[in-house]
C-alpha cells in the first residue's frame, strides 16, 4: 500500500478567494456572513448567507469557458488551479493519464436549473440554454477541471450531500494507496445560492433566522444557536503517492493516513440520536490510520450550528475518544464561513492540513454561552497556538452520510 501525501491546497470561500487569504481571516475570526447580495432576499424568511465575494472567473479561465459553466464548476476550476500551482505539479502528455480528478458536490448547478426552468415556463422552450445539462450536471465540476488542465486519468464525482468533500478525500486515498494513479486532484464545491434553495432550507427549519444580526448567526455548539447559515465555495487538495511526490521534489504538507465512511440508515435530514453513525466513521478512520484515539490532536468539526448536529457530533466524539475527548480541541470553521454543503468537508480538510503546518487552531466564534450538552473544548472565540501532529476533518450529510478523514505530520 502506497503512502499518500498532500502537496497542494486551493480554496474559494466566503472569507477569501485563496488559501492564504482564507487562512489569515479564519485564524483572526473574520466573519463572512452577510445579507444576501446575489438576489433580492426580501420575500424570504431567511435573508442572510455566507457568499463568496468579488470572485471573477476570468482570472481563472477564459471568458467563453466561464460562460458555459455554472458557478460551482467555476469555483472548482479556480480552487484546483491554485492547488496545482501550489503543488508545483506540471501536467503534460507524459503524465496526464496517471493523474485523476475527484471533485464532489452536494447539488450541482442548482441556480442554472432554477433559471432554465423559468426560461421554459415564462418564455418558451426555445429559450432554454443548449448548455443547460452540461452546466447543471453534478459531475461537471470534475470534468471541467479535467478539461481545463488536460487531465486524462480517472475523472469521478460523487453526490454525497454535506459529506461530499470528505468523501472525495477518502475515495482518492484508496485509489492512491492501491497505485491506480500517482496524483489525485480531490475536493468539493458548491454554489447553490439561489432563492429556491434558501426557501427550501428555510421552510425545513434548518437555517438561522438572525437576519438583523448576520455576524452572530452561525454559532456552533453555542446554547443559542438556531440553525446553520447557507454558504458556497470550494476546497481542493493535491494528493500524491509518496514515491511520486519525492521523485519530483514536491513540498509535502502532511500525510493523509486514513478515512472512514458510514451510513445512519435513519432519516432524510436528522442524524442518529447519540451520533452512533458519526462515531463509527471516526472509529473506522482511526483504525485505517492505525491510530489509537489518544493519538489525535485536533478535530475540524462538522459543527453546523443546528441544535441536532452539534449535540450528536459532540456525543459521537465522546463515544470514540472517551476521556481524551475533553483534552482534545475541536473547532468549527462554519462559525465564520457558514455551511458550504458539498464543499464543507473539503474546506475542513484544508483547515486540518494548515493546523498541522502552522500549529494554529482556528477558533469557533460566537461561542458565548456553552450548551450543557456540548461540553468539549471548542477553541472559543480566539485562535490558539498548539503543536498539531494529527488532525481529523469531519463531514456529515443529509440522508445519514458520515465521513471522517485523518491527516498526519509527514516524517519524511
Amino acid at each position: 500500500m502506497h503512502r499518500v501525501v498532500v502537496t497542494g491546497l486551493g480554496a474559494i470561500t466566503p472569507i477569501g478567494n485563496s488559501v492564504p487569504e482564507f487562512w489569515e481571516n479564519l485564524v483572526n475570526g473574520v466573519n463572512g456572513v452577510t445579507r444576501i447580495a446575489a438576489f433580492d432576499p426580501s420575500p424570504l424568511e431567511v435573508q442572510i448567507a455566507a457568499e463568496v465575494k468579488e470572485f471573477d472567473p476570468k482570472q481563472h479561465m477564459d471568458f467563453k469557458a466561464a460562460r458555459r459553466m455554472d458557478r460551482f464548476s467555476q469555483f472548482a476550476v479556480a480552487a484546483a488551479g491554485e492547488a496545482i500551482k501550489d503543488s508545483g505539479l506540471e501536467i503534460n502528455e507524459e503524465n496526464s493519464e496517471s493523474i485523476g480528478v475527484m471533485v464532489n458536490t452536494g447539488g450541482g448547478g442548482i441556480p442554472t436549473l432554477t433559471r432554465e426552468v423559468l426560461n421554459y415556463h415564462q418564455k418558451s422552450p426555445s429559450r432554454v440554454s443548449p448548455f443547460f445539462i452540461p452546466m447543471f450536471a453534478p459531475n461537471m465540476a470534475a470534468c471541467q477541471v479535467s478539461i481545463r488542465f488536460g487531465i486524462h486519468g480517472p475523472v469521478q464525482a460523487s453526490v454525497a450531500a454535506c459529506a461530499a468533500g470528505n468523501q472525495a478525500f477518502v475515495d482518492a486515498l484508496r485509489m492512491l494507496q492501491l497505485g491506480e494513479v500517482d496524483v489525485m486532484i480531490s475536493g468539493g464545491t458548491e454554489a447553490g445560492m439561489d432563492p429556491v434553495s434558501i426557501a427550501a432550507f428555510g421552510n425545513m427549519g434548518a437555517l438561522s433566522k438572525r437576519n438583523d444580526d448576520p455576524a452572530h448567526a452561525s454559532r456552533p455548539f453555542d446554547k443559542d444557536r438556531d440553525g446553520f447559515v447557507f454558504g458556497e465555495g470550494a476546497g481542493v487538495l493535491i494528493l500524491e503517492t509518496e514515491e511520486h511526490a519525492r521523485k519530483r521534489g514536491a513540498n509535502v504538507y502532511c500525510e493523509l493516513v486514513g478515512g472512514g465512511v458510514t451510513g445512519d440508515a435513519f432519516h432524510i435530514s436528522a442524524p442518529l440520536p447519540g451520533g452512533s453513525g458519526a462515531a463509527r466513521a471516526m472509529a473506522l478512520a482511526l483504525k485505517s490510520a492505525n491510530m489509537a484515539p489518544d493519538d489525535l490532536d485536533y478535530i475540524s468539526a462538522h459543527g453546523t450550528s443546528t441544535p441536532l448536529n452539534d449535540v450528536s457530533e459532540t456525543a459521537a466524539i465522546k463515544t470514540v475518544f472517551k476521556d481524551h475527548a475533553y483534552k482534545m480541541p475541536v473547532s468549527s470553521p462554519k462559525s465564520m464561513i457558514g455551511h458550504l454543503v458539498g464543499a464543507a468537508g473539503a474546506v475542513g480538510g484544508v483547515v486540518s492540513v494548515l493546523a498541522i503546518r502552522d500549529g494554529v487552531l482556528p477558533p469557533t466564534i460566537n461561542h458565548d454561552e456553552p450548551d450543557p450538552e456540548c461540553d468539549l473544548d471548542y477553541v472559543p472565540n480566539q485562535a490558539r497556538e498548539m503543536t498539531v501532529n494529527t488532525s481529523m476533518a469531519n463531514a456529515f450529510g443529509f440522508g445519514g452520510q458520515n465521513v471522517a478523514a485523518i491527516f498526519k505530520r509527514y516524517d519524511g
